[in-house]
């Protein structure tokens, strides 16, 4: 019993640190990508332009990704 009492808080704590890691990391990897979003959305950029083309042509940014969806969905198969 007494071991189960030493044992008791050391797992409490190392849970407490593992959920403190993954929140870190969730943190980080969510600063990552919201970065790497950023960075894509400057002028000329990838996803600038493709948000500008898809502003200017809705209905043929719907069709592409219609398309795009069908073919990765039949690939998949």
């Amino acid at each position: 019993m007494i071991g189960e009492a030493i044992d008791g808080p050391s797992k409490l704590d190392q849970a407490r640190e593992a959920v403190q890691a993954a929140t870190q990391t969730v943190k980080e990897t969510t600063q990552s990508v919201a970065d790497a979003i950023e960075a894509g959305r400057q002028r000329g950029a990838p996803l600038d332009r493709l948000a500008r083309w898809a502003r200017e042509a809705p209905l043929h940014a719907v069709t592409v990704a219609f398309l795009l969806g069908v073919l990765l969905g039949r690939r998949r198969r």
